[in-house]
C-alpha cells in the first residue's frame, strides 16, 4: 500500500492549539479542566489562555466566576466570536459546495454551484468558484481569514490535485486561490477531511485511530497517525462508480441511481452492486488488519445511494480478519458529509496554529 503525507489536519501540538480545541468543543471550560485534559502545567495553560484571549479567540467570563475558599475565584472560559470567517469549498463531480463558517463551525452562508467539473476548462472552473466565494463574502461584511478546499483524487502537500473523475492532472488549485484571496489556503483529499472532521469533534486529544473510506465517482482512503492524517493511495478504479458501470456493461444503465432502481436489469445490476460492496469491505478489512483502527467511517454514493450495500460491506470487513470490535460507522447523507468536510478543512489552519492567524 502506498501512503502520502497529508499536511492538513495535524493534531494540536502547541498548548494554545490544545486549549482552543477543548474550549471550542465545550460551553464553558476552566483552567483546571484544561490542565487535566492536556496534562500541561498550570503556568503553561495560563500563558496559552492569555495568548488566546489577546488574539481574540477566548473570552474569560468574570461574571460567572465562582469563589471557593480562600483561593482565587474560578473564572470560566468560553469561545469568543472573532470577526474573521473561514471559507470551505467541497468540489464534487457535478456540484461544488461553498460555505463560510465562524470559529465555532456554524454555517454563516452557503451556496451550491452546479458545475460539471470534467466538462469545464480548469481555469474557468476555478474562476467560477472564486467568483461564488467573493459573492458570499460580499454579503457578510467580515474579513476572510482562511480558505479550505476538499477535492477527490490525490492531493499533494502544496495543494496540487490529480483526479480522473474531474479530468484534472496536477492542477495547482491552492496556488490560484492564494493569489486571488491573499489568505492561507489548505487543500485536502475528501477522505482526509472526513478523518479531520472526526478529530475536530472529539474532546480526546489523542483520539483513537480512525480510518475513512470514500467510495463514489472516485475512491479515497485516509488514516489517523500520531501526527495527524495520512492519505492511503488505493488504485482500485473497479470500485468507483465508473468501474461499476463498466462491469454492468449495459448502455441503458448510465448512473449508479439507475443501477440501483431500474428493475428491468436487476438480475445484472444487483449482483454487480453486491460484489462491489463486498470488494470494498475486503479492501477495508485488509486495511484494518494493517492499521488496527478503532473506528472505520464510510461515506459516498456507493453506500448512501445503495441502501443494500452496507450489509455485504460489513460482512466482508468482519470476514477479512478479526475485526469484530471495530466500530463501523456510515455518514448518513451526502449533504451532511459535504458540509462537515467543508467545515473541517475551512477551520483546519486556524485550529492547528491559532496564534499565527489573527482573529
Amino acid at each position: 500500500m502506498v501512503y502520502s503525507l497529508c499536511m492538513a489536519f495535524l493534531r494540536p501540538q502547541t498548548p494554545a492549539a490544545k486549549c482552543l480545541h477543548l474550549v471550542r468543543l465545550g460551553q464553558l471550560s476552566t483552567r483546571a479542566e484544561l490542565i487535566e485534559a492536556t496534562g500541561l502545567s498550570q503556568p503553561t495553560i495560563t500563558r496559552a489562555i492569555a495568548a488566546l484571549s489577546q488574539a481574540g479567540y477566548v473570552t474569560e467570563r468574570f461574571d460567572l466566576a465562582k469563589t471557593r475558599g480562600r483561593g482565587r475565584p474560578t473564572v470560566p472560559l468560553e469561545l469568543a466570536e472573532p470577526e474573521a470567517v473561514h471559507a470551505g469549498i467541497s468540489i464534487g463531480t457535478d456540484s461544488t459546495y461553498i460555505a463560510l463558517f465562524d470559529l465555532k463551525g456554524r454555517t454563516l452562508r452557503c451556496v451550491d454551484a452546479e458545475l460539471p467539473v470534467a466538462k469545464l476548462d480548469q481555469d474557468d472552473f476555478i474562476q467560477h468558484i472564486m467568483a461564488e466565494l467573493n459573492k458570499l463574502t460580499a454579503t457578510i461584511h467580515r474579513p476572510l481569514a482562511t480558505v479550505g478546499v476538499t477535492a477527490s483524487g490525490t492531493v499533494t502537500i502544496d495543494g496540487h490535485v490529480t483526479a480522473p473523475n474531474l479530468n484534472w492532472q496536477n492542477v495547482a488549485l491552492g496556488d490560484q486561490l492564494r493569489e486571488q484571496f491573499s489568505v492561507p489556503v489548505q487543500v485536502s483529499s475528501v477522505s482526509a477531511a472526513i478523518v479531520g472532521s472526526e478529530m475536530q469533534s472529539s474532546r480526546d486529544l489523542s483520539n483513537p485511530s480512525v480510518l475513512a473510506l470514500f467510495a463514489d465517482d472516485s475512491l479515497a482512503c485516509a488514516i489517523t497517525t500520531d501526527a495527524g492524517v495520512n492519505n492511503i493511495n488505493v488504485e482500485r478504479d473497479d470500485l468507483t462508480t465508473f468501474g461499476l458501470l463498466s462491469t454492468i456493461n449495459k448502455p441503458e444503465i448510465r448512473s449508479l441511481r439507475q443501477a440501483v432502481t431500474d428493475s428491468k436489469y436487476q438480475t445484472v445490476t444487483r449482483p454487480a452492486l453486491d460484489k462491489r460492496a463486498r470488494n470494498l469491505g475486503q479492501l477495508v478489512g485488509e486495511l484494518c488488519t494493517e492499521h488496527n483502527p478503532s473506528t472505520v467511517v464510510i461515506a459516498g454514493s456507493a453506500f448512501i445511494d445503495d441502501p443494500l450495500s452496507p450489509a455485504p460491506f460489513a460482512q466482508a470487513v468482519r470476514a477479512t480478519g478479526d475485526h469484530a470490535k471495530i466500530d463501523l460507522r456510515m455518514l448518513p447523507g451526502h449533504r451532511e458529509m459535504v458540509r462537515d468536510i467543508a467545515r473541517a478543512v475551512a477551520l483546519d489552519l486556524v485550529l492547528t496554529d491559532p496564534l499565527s492567524r489573527s482573529a
